[in-house]
């Protein structure tokens, strides 16, 4: 699934740029996970490379899109970064940090059609890793594995939990960790299999999953546990 980021202070933009989103989920058949912030400032904090596009004002009271930018690119090279502005002097300093395009105020929806289709095409020329599978009810389904947030075991089955909901497939823990053995997954106890690029922080023996779950992480586990996430948020370049 597309993650889409909206970064904007003025309500009565967000509203359109989000309306606009919902407009071409509808006459495109697409399907976006979407998410709102106020301000450059909280899309900086605790940012993780977990964004596909984001939709960045750029003059803003806190921390403006621009310096925004600047901070995400010091950790997310492939994010697609459109800039909404009124004011189409800052074009130059956009090519700093690899913008796409420029929408300006108020943005239009045949402009925002066009601008998003292109960033789409340019999203699917690059591999991404799928899993496919039929849920214990004998629907098909494709999941984007950077959309996965944890497995769990349950019996006979497991379920899968990602972004967009749950999913119960006819499987074992030990055969689903063997398929992702290289898209940085760690069994944090014999129940669990947790991706680690949404595991957002470790408080004693647990560990803290986006959506505010809270993983059990076995003793014994623990120690290559934490080695596992500090290679991962090495290899990815993040900063605490």
């Amino acid at each position: 699934m597309i993650r889409i980021g909206v970064v904007e202070d003025d309500p009565a933009s967000i509203d359109r740029l989000l309306s606009h989103l919902d407009r071409f989920q509808r006459e495109h058949g697409e399907r976006f996970h979407i998410g709102a912030f106020r301000d450059g400032r909280d899309i900086i904090e605790d940012y993780r490379p977990d964004w596909d596009i984001l939709l960045l004002d750029i003059q803003m009271e806190r921390v403006d899109g621009m310096t925004a930018a600047r901070r995400i690119r010091e950790v997310d090279s492939e994010v697609l970064i459109l800039f909404v502005t009124s004011s189409p002097q800052f074009a130059i300093s956009g090519y700093e940090v690899d913008a796409l395009s420029y929408l300006l105020k108020p943005v239009t929806y045949p402009v925002f059609d066009q601008e998003l289709a292109r960033c789409l095409v340019r999203l699917r020329r690059r591999e991404r890793r799928h899993i496919l599978f039929s849920s214990s009810d004998g629907d098909r389904h494709r999941i984007d594995v950077a959309d996965v947030l944890y497995l769990e075991s349950a019996k006979h089955h497991v379920i899968i939990h990602t972004l967009d909901g749950d999913h119960v497939v006819v499987t074992t823990l030990k055969s689903m960790e063997a398929e992702l053995a290289d898209e940085d997954f760690f069994r944090c106890n014999s129940g669990y299999l947790v991706n680690l690029r949404h595991v957002t922080g470790v408080e004693g023996n647990d560990c803290r999953v986006r959506g505010g779950v809270r993983l059990q992480v076995s003793r014994p586990r623990k120690k290559e546990f934490l080695a596992a996430l500090a290679a991962y948020i090495g290899s990815k370049g993040i900063t605490a």
